[in-house]
């Protein structure tokens, strides 16, 4: 005799299905027979920007672009009853965001339902974290770079700007104008020299936990009393969020150079120019650490977003990469240090841009246990 569970076993289990929907990284949500919106876990509501109540007011159409792909999907689902996969299917949309390139597993909750499984898996995520680990190489490649420059190159120009100097006293006309060439000119090489130093610093800093909240609030005010007097600033901040384990000056070195791009992007003349500084905690990202098998939960999420023209689709892939610079006069060497630093705290940095939308995200961790742990990790 076939023994049927109780109404409280039956309870307990769809409880434990619940949980376990919900700690799974990837979004998973549930169409009903006339396509609307039955459940989905937190993954879902995170990726589609709305909680399960909302998502339940809408049916499938509603929450993806008009003639996407995912809506023959599901009804092939049903027709072949089986399950069906697709491959980079572009999903976004202006709430969630354009740049939402999925994998698509779909098939039906059960042999006698209409009931659809829909399951995405976001390909950007995996491309940028590759990306990333590109990104960090060759920032850190030039490391060495760095180093010869400041002992090969610096020493030199100090000794031909002090030679003109001295010859300034006895020229004039346009040959004193050449000279004050020469200095202007062996000025502006140190200070890119300078910079390539940033990179060879292989010194272990010194971190603790900080309030990225104090780091951007100071981020700000520098902007606004200098390079962002004419741009409006917007803060959305989780106030919940935890400390990070960080060195505040290199984190403030980090943001101050994305927000002076994106005032820079926004132009001198922008009469409607906008900076966004957003916090959020994520559940979800993890990171496998160099040269270990543990990974890394990345869960604090830190936006500078601009209505700037955005960047050109060109450079997005190497936006990153040493020399790449959107601007006539740029180095191109703000990024790569900013990939450094944040890889050397085992984060992350992504763009996302379109125009009047461009935002850079960094996640990071938490702050470390008193015990020396990784945080969050899994080895």
């Amino acid at each position: 005799m076939t023994n049927f569970p109780s109404a409280m076993d039956k309870k307990a289990f769809d409880l434990r299905g619940d949980a376990i929907l919900n700690v799974l990284p990837i979004p998973v949500i549930v169409f009903g027979e006339t396509d609307e919106v039955l459940e989905a876990n937190l993954s879902a509501q995170s990726f589609f920007q709305m909680s399960l109540s909302v998502l339940r007011r809408h049916k499938l159409a509603d929450i993806v672009p008009f003639g996407s792909p995912l809506l023959a999907l599901v009804h092939q689902v049903r027709a072949n009853r089986g399950s069906v996969s697709e491959y980079r299917v572009d999903i976004g949309t202006p709430r969630i965001g354009f740049d939402k390139v999925v994998d698509i597993f779909a098939t039906l909750e059960s042999d006698d339902a209409n009931d659809v499984v829909i399951m995405l898996q976001e390909k950007t995520i995996a491309e940028k974290m590759d990306r990333q680990m590109t990104h960090r190489g060759a920032a850190r490649s030039i490391s060495a770079m760095g180093s010869m420059l400041a002992h090969e190159i610096k020493n030199p120009l100090s000794g031909i700007r002090g030679a003109a100097q001295l010859l300034e006293t006895s020229v004039a006309g346009d040959d004193l104008s050449l000279l004050r060439l020469i200095c202007d000119e062996t000025d502006r090489i140190v200070k890119l020299v300078d910079r390539f130093e940033d990179f060879s610093d292989g010194r272990p800093v010194e971190r603790e936990p900080i309030n990225i909240h104090s780091v951007l609030d100071h981020v700000k005010r520098l902007a606004i009393s200098g390079f962002a007097r004419h741009i409006r600033f917007t803060e959305t901040y989780d106030p919940s969020l935890p400390p990070v384990w960080c060195n505040r000056d290199q984190l403030i070195q980090v943001f101050l150079n994305l927000v002076k791009n994106a005032a820079e992007a926004i132009g001198p003349d922008a009469v409607d120019g906008e900076i966004e500084l957003s916090t959020a905690y994520r559940t979800g990202v993890r990171m496998v650490v160099p040269g270990s098998n543990s990974r890394v939960a990345l869960p604090l999420e830190i936006c500078v977003r601009d209505n700037g023209p955005g960047v050109p689709e060109d450079m997005m892939r190497n936006l990153f990469d040493p020399f790449i610079s959107t601007k006539a006069s740029g180095s191109g060497l703000g990024l790569a240090l900013v990939s450094k630093i944040i890889g050397d705290h085992g984060g992350v940095v992504e763009c996302e841009s379109l125009p009047r939308r461009t935002m850079f995200r960094v996640l990071l961790s938490m702050q470390a246990p008193r015990d020396g742990r990784a945080v969050e990790s899994d080895g």
